[in-house]
């Protein structure tokens, strides 16, 4: 794992960023990236997925296991909004007993809609469209 945050650290001096961190957890399946130099706000979703398949094209030539990146929690933060999201559509599919279609999302953001309420028996829920049109709807059980 030293040599991939290494190369990480390389990626982003040759990319002219001074000012910044890389830390690969211990079980090192997520590393963390902060730039401390600018605001990157209106790139970090292109950035991040950018990043990520860079690095994991690089971790497969070093015969290591993929990795989820995140810069500046922005992915950690995604993430919880998701989780919220799920949360709030079970509770008003259960009060209005109906149907809540979500946004289209990507399939990582869908998967963790389907992990967050498949421990609810009174939820259910169902990925439906096609390409960028992909998205979940979450329904009472009893409908």
């Amino acid at each position: 794992m030293e040599q991939l945050k290494e190369t990480i650290q390389q990626i982003f001096t040759l990319a002219g960023f001074k000012d910044f961190s890389v830390e690969i957890e211990p079980d090192g399946k997520r590393a963390s990236i902060f730039i401390y130099e600018m605001d990157l706000k209106d790139f970090f979703p292109r950035l991040i997925w950018d990043l990520e398949h860079l690095i994991n094209l690089i971790a497969k030539q070093k015969k290591m296991e993929s990795l989820i990146v995140d810069v500046n929690n922005y992915r950690r933060e995604r993430e919880r909004l998701i989780v919220e999201l799920a949360k709030a559509a079970a509770r008003k599919a259960m009060l209005n007993k109906q149907n809540i279609d979500l946004p289209a999302m990507n399939a990582y953001e869908r998967r963790l809609i389907h992990v967050e309420l498949s421990s609810r028996p009174d939820i259910k829920t169902e990925s439906i469209g096609e390409g960028k049109d992909r998205h979940v709807i979450v329904s009472p059980s009893g409908l």
